[in-house]
């Protein structure tokens, strides 16, 4: 697999397993919360992918999403759009409403910083036909 550094950490720690949000989640990630401020009405948090994990699809309202690839190889798609391959450096910032997804290729390990406002809805998983087709338009 590549960028298997990632397990031990990069920038961020990897955190913990990501078992509260495990049930969003097709395969395993990991979280590590990097803001723990009641008065700041902001996540931030690091999260890693294992190869092949990704969210399900979902929606940020009354907020936005803000990810800050730190390393790896990964996927971000907006529901009706390409998917975008993502790589350290990358950045995406995904407005209120829209419904959109996002985790690691098949054989890579991917992470990005997460900053999130707003209530996230969480939908449908990314259906196995729908990841397969992200990774053969590569």
């Amino acid at each position: 697999m590549k960028n298997e550094a990632i397990k031990a950490g990069g920038i961020f720690p990897i955190g913990p397993k990501n078992d509260a949000y495990a049930k969003y989640f097709v395969g395993q990630s990991y979280l590590q919360n990097l803001i723990a401020d009641p008065q700041i009405d902001v996540g931030v948090g690091n999260v890693t992918f294992e190869p092949g994990c990704r969210n399900n699809w979902h929606i940020h309202h009354n907020g936005f999403q803000i990810l800050l690839v730190t390393g790896g190889e990964g996927w971000y798609q907006e529901e009706g759009k390409p998917a975008q391959h993502l790589t350290t450096g990358d950045v995406v910032v995904t407005h209120e409403g829209v419904k959109h997804w996002h985790g690691a290729t098949k054989d890579s390990w991917f992470t990005h910083v997460a900053i999130t406002a707003g209530t996230p809805e969480w939908l449908e998983p990314v259906s196995e036909e729908q990841y397969a087709a992200v990774e053969e338009d590569e």
